[in-house]
């Protein structure tokens, strides 16, 4: 039979201290209702009816199991690192959707480093024709003054093999060097004399707009003349704009929503802007173009036929001068529109709707 001791000590009307063998509590109240703390966390309410011996009691506070088993002790190390898991993907599927938003929003931002045509075509050639380059001299110098030591004698090092084929390259990567010279040149003396198949040239050879893919299909660039360039794109908001704004709750899971219409045509607006503002910009640090149209295409609703068709939904007509006086960092890309010739007919709560091209 084993031994129990519990001691009760009344400290103030209707509260008492109960001294046990495994545990201390306070208890309060009288005879009807009685509510009881114990040191190990426990908390129980006894509620009845005085003399009559029916009564209901509920317990609660530390309900949290103490597991002595490895495997329960593991398990419940895998569950909290389960949680901890789901919430550091919850944060990076909230900054991946923060950043594509962001992205939308600054593509004008990026943009090819101009290309000094003048100062390509009145470059002096790297070397003097049929002369040696520094890189071949120096690669003779190394052959002239290589003197085969005792192991390089002893074992027949082919070092001096080595030294001529060095000279042989050297000699065909300034061979290839001064060839690409007199094309640029040649290009340079073309594309500064207006010749609009050297126009072509340069934007197939350099691809300005090759980040965009992603966002649009595809382009069509062509010219009239040497001072105006066209480029028409397409904008496939349908797929690019997300449909869902992603948030962290209070305990740090992900919740995802609908993006609400006015959020959604924004950044809609925003991203085309942004597009047709840096495809401008291209353009202008390519060539020396003094205008550049822009028109936008998107896949819409016509309400007259009932069909979906591509449309033009933005067309600008950017001037040289006025877009690289533009503070890029600090422009909203669809304000900055107003500071060129534009089409464009948008509504908060509808989006873009048809326009003609600027001519």
């Amino acid at each position: 039979m084993g031994l129990n001791f519990r001691k009760s000590i009344k400290i103030a009307p209707g509260v008492r201290v109960n001294i046990g063998k495994k545990s201390t509590s306070l208890s309060f109240g009288g005879n009807g209702l009685r509510y009881s703390i114990s040191s190990n966390g426990k908390r129980r309410s006894t509620v009845g009816i005085p003399g009559s011996g029916i009564s209901y009691t509920t317990s609660g506070g530390n309900s949290k199991k103490q597991y002595k088993s490895n495997a329960y002790q593991q398990r419940q190390h895998l569950k909290q690192l389960e949680k901890e898991e789901k919430r550091e993907l919850a944060r990076f599927e909230v900054e991946r959707y923060q950043n594509t938003c962001e992205i939308l929003k600054s593509i004008h931002m990026e943009a090819d480093e101009p290309v000094d045509w003048d100062y390509h075509y009145h470059s002096t050639p790297p070397f003097k024709l049929n002369e040696a380059g520094p890189k071949e001299k120096a690669a003779l110098t190394k052959l002239q003054h290589y003197k085969p030591g005792f192991f390089d004698k002893l074992f027949k090092s082919n070092k001096i093999e080595v030294l001529e084929n060095e000279v042989l390259q050297a000699r065909k990567e300034e061979q290839e060097a001064y060839s690409e010279w007199q094309n640029l040149k040649a290009l340079s003396e073309r594309v500064l004399s207006g010749d609009l198949d050297a126009y072509m040239e340069v934007i197939e050879e350099m691809d300005p707009l090759e980040d965009l893919h992603e966002f649009g299909s595809g382009f069509e660039i062509g010219c009239n003349d040497a001072s105006t360039l066209f480029v028409t794109f397409d904008v496939h908001a349908q797929s690019i704009i997300p449909k869902n704004e992603k948030t962290l709750t209070q305990a740090g899971n992900l919740s995802t929503k609908k993006l609400a219409k006015t959020k959604y045509f924004d950044l809609q607006q925003d991203y085309v802007s942004s597009c047709t503002i840096r495809i401008a910009r291209d353009m202008f640090a390519i060539l020396p173009v003094e205008t550049v149209y822009v028109h936008a295409y998107d896949e819409q609703l016509n309400t007259e036929t009932g069909h979906i068709e591509r449309l033009c939904v933005l067309s600008v007509k950017f001037n040289r001068t006025a877009l690289e006086s533009l503070n890029f960092g600090y422009i909203d890309p669809s304000d900055a529109l107003n500071n060129f010739q534009h089409n464009m007919k948008f509504r908060k709560t509808l989006g873009f709707a048809e326009v003609e091209e600027v001519k």
